[in-house]
């Protein structure tokens, strides 16, 4: 099996894969994963997904057949987020997951990232399952839009290196900014802010360019400090950004 970056050629194999995975794990009708997979992995916005440097999209390549892939992106200065991995239902139990995900820690290394974390719909017993294995601690939650619904999704990361710092809002409320869990914007870092000091009740981002509170991320993933203007590039494509 060859574990390799995916080509602009791979686009009809890495749909049919996430088609299938998508439709063995998740109760979702089959509709709504074509929609979404078609908005996500469409040959231009797979191109686009290849061409950009913050983007690792690796494919398990079996005898010229793609039976897996998995898709990451870097975040931050030295974090990543391993957004989906998927495996052809048909080639599930044979360790091609394993394979795939260590291939997707070795190319992040490369780029300098030490800190991985990952991203799983709840409702995939299997998939959190996976990141409990390796000692990844769930650190909070996010959503998820597909086909115009939104999906609760599970955040994992291998360790707590910093905790959270109490700030207070202009209206005297305090709320917890997460140095752990950032993302990378355009200027400087995103962290995402807490409501309690270990809950995981969203209250919004901090941006650390400015430090300007109470920052909102849209449906695709889009961040934008409206006080100084620093951006974070949507996570989930979708052609209004392209």
């Amino acid at each position: 099996m060859e574990l390799r970056r995916a080509r602009p050629t791979d686009s009809p194999a890495i749909r049919d894969v996430a088609r299938r995975s998508l439709g063995a794990s998740y109760s979702l009708d089959p509709q709504a994963i074509t929609n979404a997979i078609e908005e996500w992995y469409d040959e231009d916005r797979l191109a686009t997904k290849l061409d950009d440097p913050d983007r690792v999209v690796l494919v398990a390549d079996r005898a010229g057949q793609v039976v897996a892939f998995a898709e990451s992106v870097v975040a931050a200065a030295n974090t990543a987020t391993l957004l989906w991995l998927h495996v052809d239902p048909v080639h599930r139990g044979e360790g091609v997951a394993t394979a795939l995900f260590d291939a997707t820690r070795e190319e992040l290394e490369r780029l300098a990232v030490v800190n991985l974390r990952g991203r799983v719909l709840a409702e995939n017993t299997a998939g959190n399952e996976f990141y409990a294995e390796r000692d990844f601690h769930q650190i909070g939650t996010d959503t998820v839009e597909i086909d115009g619904q939104s999906y609760v999704e599970n955040i994992y990361a291998e360790s707590e290196q910093w905790g959270r710092e109490a700030v207070e809002t202009d209206d005297g409320r305090t709320v917890y900014v997460d140095h752990d869990n950032h993302e990378r914007g355009s200027k400087s870092t995103f962290h995402v802010v807490f409501t309690e000091p270990e809950g995981d009740t969203p209250y919004g981002y901090f941006c650390s360019s400015c430090n300007a509170l109470a920052l909102t991320m849209d449906s695709m993933g889009r961040i934008e400090c409206e006080t100084c203007g620093n951006v974070r590039k949507p996570v989930r494509w979708d052609a209004a950004y392209l």
